[in-house]
């Protein structure tokens, strides 16, 4: 038998593991993404989080038709996809190739932390900026 000591101890050395955190993303991302695919964000009625800033301003976020457009993605509607958020479609396959490394470091033991300059930063805030304005103002 396994005393709990034990039983606590190999828990917290598999929590620790490089792997854990990435798994645990994909894991909440594929249980996320089931729900979505049964889920019409377009249509009222369903339990999906609304945007905090445009529940407070009234403006659209960069982020704002994110969810839709997943939702568009996996249903193959792939114009409607681009109309939802521009930015977060051009953006998503950067943020998959940056999930697929994490996860691969992970799986081979290793821990992996991407950095992200100050000019990095600097162009991602301003694309989202722009994009905040742009789609407020002109759309």
């Amino acid at each position: 038998m396994v005393d709990a000591e034990h039983l606590s101890a190999r828990c917290s050395a598999a929590l620790r593991h490089p792997a854990a955190a990435p798994l645990a993303v994909l894991a909440a991302g594929a249980a996320g993404s089931v729900y979505l695919y049964v889920t019409d964000p377009h249509q009222p009625g369903h339990w999906l989080p609304r945007c905090p800033f445009r529940f407070v301003t009234g403006l659209l976020c960069p982020a704002c038709g994110g969810t839709r457009m997943v939702y568009d993605l996996m249903h193959g509607q792939f114009g409607q996809a681009w109309l939802d958020n521009r930015v977060l479609l051009l953006a998503s396959p950067y943020a998959l190739a940056v999930l697929v490394r994490w996860m691969w470091a992970g799986l081979h033991g290793r821990s992996w932390h991407p950095r992200l300059g100050s000019r990095g930063l600097t162009v991602v805030l301003g694309i989202a900026v722009a994009w905040t304005v742009i789609r407020n103002v002109v759309g």
